[in-house]
């Protein structure tokens, strides 16, 4: 693990770029001032061969402003049109800063359910894997216009980690409208400390995120965090830095300190590990004895049914199940080979005893290890 931030910035060929709401918003209206200074940067990243993803807010307050409101509307359905409303003003505006550099724009518009189908999920980093040979820059947003509760991300900042891990991104920049994670609230005491690196984040680091909301948008300064979690876990580091700050992006690239870097592990997981880890949904819930915890964490084996006590769901062959102790820890999830009912008749049992309980035996596992990702850690 080298905790050196410019070591990691030097090595990116690929990152991702995701800009607040308090950074694209000023007065009910689109920043555009900022969206143009970002437009500019990001232009001069890939002039340097770096590819760039941008994940950007600031829909509902282009919408606010097209349509004279006076405020964001507090219903669901009022919200979403509003969106759907600024959505194209923002990418117009976009499209405007970006020709100046003479670059092309592309909207993405996604759910978590385009992320959680396997299928889905590939054609989604096919097209944005198109549009970076292409020297275009992606634009992606939540689709609020059709989002519900079951498939919104809800909030950018899970959208942005999200991206990062689909597109085996080297870096996630996600810039705000303060320096990054601070000891207390910078804004209401004077005596708060900028914390420049985190190597592992910790029950406290959570807390002191929690006491520092957003202003506008849905994630404030905890969303950041977890975001920063799911990444640094699996090997990818990222960074929280103030957007409204002239050529950010050109000084953390430089090697200048700015912000708050999270420090990766150095084992960075394969795509479909992330895949099973972040983007599904667990159907059911599998508790496994302490010997079969152990077969999974310090051996690194596949989940067989005598290590498995207990089925809680129902759910059919290759559904997403998570697998806790006895004492209800989640370990991790995976794809099952069995289904609720039949891995309720053959729990506690050898392999060579699944045959004469089912009358057949297509796997020796009940998850196998290719298919299975240990989040415990994630969790801790």
């Amino acid at each position: 693990m080298n905790d050196n931030p410019l070591i990691h910035f030097e090595d990116t060929r690929r990152v991702v770029v995701k800009v607040g709401s308090n950074v694209l918003t000023a007065d009910n209206d689109l920043n555009r001032k900022a969206i143009r200074s970002i437009s500019r940067q990001i232009s001069e990243l890939m002039r340097q061969g770096i590819q760039v993803i941008l994940v950007s807010s600031g829909a509902m307050a282009s919408g606010i402003r097209k349509l004279e409101l006076s405020r964001r509307p507090d219903e669901i359905p009022k919200r979403q049109a509003v969106a759907a409303v600024g959505q194209a003003g923002l990418i117009m505006a976009y499209e405007k800063a970006f020709a100046r550099y003479k670059k092309k724009v592309a909207q993405i518009l996604l759910t978590s359910e385009d992320l959680s189908n396997r299928q889905r999920y590939l054609n989604a980093r096919n097209t944005l894997n198109t549009l970076l040979a292409w020297q275009v820059v992606p634009i992606i947003n939540e689709n609020d216009t059709v989002m519900v509760e079951e498939i919104k991300f809800g909030d950018n900042d899970t959208l942005a980690a999200m991206i990062t891990l689909l597109m085996d991104a080297d870096l996630l920049v996600n810039l705000t409208d303060i320096d990054g994670l601070y000891t207390k609230d910078p804004r209401q005491f004077k005596d708060a400390e900028l914390i420049p690196i985190i190597s592992r984040i910790v029950k406290r680091i959570e807390k002191l995120a929690s006491d520092i909301p957003g202003a506008l948008g849905t994630g404030g300064m905890l969303s950041k965090i977890k975001a920063a979690r799911k990444l640094s876990a699996v090997g990818i580091p990222m960074v929280i830095a103030n957007g409204m700050k002239p050529d950010i992006l050109k000084k953390l690239f430089s090697g200048q300190p700015c912000g708050t870097f999270f420090v990766p592990k150095k084992k960075k997981l394969a795509s479909r590990k992330c895949w099973i880890a972040f983007n599904l949904k667990p159907q059911g819930v599998l508790v496994i004895d302490d010997g079969a915890v152990d077969a999974l964490l310090i051996n690194g084996k596949s989940l067989l049914p005598s290590g498995i006590t207990a089925v809680e769901g129902e759910f059919n062959v290759g559904a997403p199940v998570a697998f806790t102790s006895r004492k209800k820890r989640v370990v991790g999830i995976g794809l099952v080979n069995y289904s609720a009912s039949d891995i309720q008749k053959i729990k506690g049992l050898k392999s060579n005893q699944i045959k004469n309980c089912l009358g057949n035996k297509p796997f020796d596992e009940v998850i196998h290890r290719d298919n299975l990702t240990i989040t415990v850690e994630l969790n801790d």
